[in-house]
């Protein structure tokens, strides 16, 4: 088991069976959050975590996207990343519709634990769902307000995948 009370299977996380609904430790005081071993996330108001999810090889940043509690606990669970939806409302299973999965590598989480950083093995064509490797496909230009692309176009056609939509 590792700091956070997670196995390590196959190269791929799972939660104990033992208790599914209580996976996260409370939140103690912030020597205790900053500092101490358990795995205690700070959900926001809303009840959202970010979590940057980026590629384990290269480090290079995919998306960022939101979870809920349930989410995370669902993460952890199958060793692949369930987002929350925050226009649609709903569970989101990253490569669910697009096959394009992303298999959970490592989570970090920052010093007071508000955040997540997810180091994943993205499986398909693409992390995003305009057709690109990464969400992270444009910088902006210094010394202005305009967008410049960073590289390669896009690697699988959007419509094809998700349909029109």
């Amino acid at each position: 088991m590792d700091q956070c009370g997670l196995d390590r299977v196959r190269g791929r996380f799972h939660v104990p069976r033992m208790d599914m609904q209580n996976v996260f430790a409370p939140r103690g005081g912030k020597a205790e959050v900053e500092e101490g071993a358990d795995f205690s996330p700070k959900f926001d108001a809303d009840g959202l975590i970010p979590a940057m999810a980026m590629d384990a090889t290269t480090r290079e940043p995919l998306m960022l996207a939101y979870m809920n509690e349930e989410s995370l606990r669902r993460t952890l669970e199958i060793g692949e990343a369930v987002y929350w939806s925050r226009s649609r409302k709903e569970f989101w299973h990253k490569g669910a519709t697009s096959g394009h999965i992303q298999k959970i590598v490592e989570i970090r989480t920052d010093c007071d634990q508000d955040a997540l950083v997810l180091l994943v093995e993205q499986i398909g064509a693409g992390a995003c769902h305009t057709g690109r490797n990464s969400c992270f496909y444009r910088k902006v230009v210094a010394g202005t307000t305009k967008l410049e692309t960073t590289g390669g176009g896009k690697s699988f056609d959007p419509a094809a995948v998700y349909g029109n939509h």
